[in-house]
């Protein structure tokens, strides 16, 4: 007897004894039952190898990509160090950036200090706001009030950059060239910028991550006798604090990566700065302004390509802190 004839019987005992047969076996009879149809993969199942399949092949391409645009930034990144001989460390330290005077020319200094401090200061300025909006949409305004500062975020959230840039070079250049002289770029203005765009991401990271605090917590606190404020500032935000962080780090990689905003209202001047209004540049303001001003292969643009691998690497940086975060709130 083989393993279909063994099925048969099987199906033939079970239909047979039923005493309340099931709605989808009351018109079957013992003699009725289709063995090869029971055998054969179902629709469903086909589905579910054309789901999977998808499902693999779409991980398999974002791989390849991934894989493939780190290799052609580095590929063309490192040509500045292997095919045109520039010191690294020369590279990295030097403020004199004018490739097109020979290799000894070549450094980033200044941008990789200007795009720091300007990432450093703008997160500094929107962590306070982007934290007491947050908690006031989560512990203190009502179901629409919350709602209604949601939508403005995500409207933050939509506004391209370009139009950032432009208000900030027609309102704040202007005001500050008038507070304090000068030109107005730099990184004050740069600065305020990115403060406001990168205000939606730290909040609405910093919402998620208050709405994750278990409520018994909230509870326990308050059965101690603690007031509202005490249980949001020992309990609330301290449970919070990993991923208040990592939405912090989200901000601060979403500034260093600005391009054309920044480009706008800092000066595009490769200068190192000495104050906050006088213009300078930052590694993505360089690319963006250089890139078209260069011919493929040449050291000028091998240098941009090596300030590209610099940004590159400050994003898988930013990645790593934020996994690193991540792994440490979770204990």
């Amino acid at each position: 007897m083989d393993k279909k004839d063994k099925l048969k019987e099987v199906v033939d005992q079970a239909i047979a004894s039923q005493h309340v047969p099931h709605v989808k076996l009351k018109k079957m009879g013992p003699t009725s039952v289709d063995i090869d149809k029971l055998t054969k993969p179902s629709k469903e199942t086909h589905q579910e190898y054309w789901g999977k399949g998808l499902t693999y092949l779409a991980i398999v391409l974002i791989i390849v990509l991934v894989v493939s645009i780190i290799g052609f930034v580095g590929y063309h990144g490192l040509a500045t160090f292997v095919s045109d001989h520039v010191n690294v460390i020369h590279f990295l330290t030097s403020t004199d950036l004018d490739p097109g005077e020979g290799k000894n020319h070549v450094g980033a200094a200044v941008m990789i200090v200007t795009s720091f401090l300007v990432t450093l200061l703008a997160a500094l300025v929107a962590t306070p706001f982007a934290i007491a909006i947050a908690l006031y949409m989560t512990e203190y305004s009502s179901k629409k009030g919350a709602n209604f500062l949601q939508s403005v975020t995500e409207l933050l959230v939509g506004i391209p950059s370009v139009v950032y840039g432009f208000l900030g070079l027609t309102i704040i250049v202007p005001v500050i060239r008038k507070l304090f002289g000068g030109t107005g770029f730099g990184i004050l203005a740069a600065t305020l910028v990115l403060f406001v765009m990168v205000l939606p991401t730290i909040t609405s990271l910093t919402v998620d991550s208050l709405k994750a605090v278990p409520s018994h917590f909230r509870k326990a606190s308050m059965a101690l006798g603690s007031t509202h404020w005490q249980t949001i500032y020992h309990v609330v935000l301290r449970v919070a604090t990993p991923r208040i962080l990592t939405a912090v780090i989200f901000g601060m990689a979403r500034a260093f990566g600005e391009a054309l905003a920044v480009q706008m209202v800092i000066g595009n001047a490769v200068l190192m700065p000495y104050n906050l209004v006088s213009p300078s540049a930052t590694l993505t303001s360089q690319l963006t302004s250089q890139m078209g001003n260069t011919v493929m292969g040449t050291l000028p643009n091998n240098a941009l390509w090596s300030l590209a691998l610099l940004l590159l690497i400050m994003s898988l940086v930013f990645n790593f802190l934020v996994k690193l975060i991540g792994k440490k709130g979770q204990k």
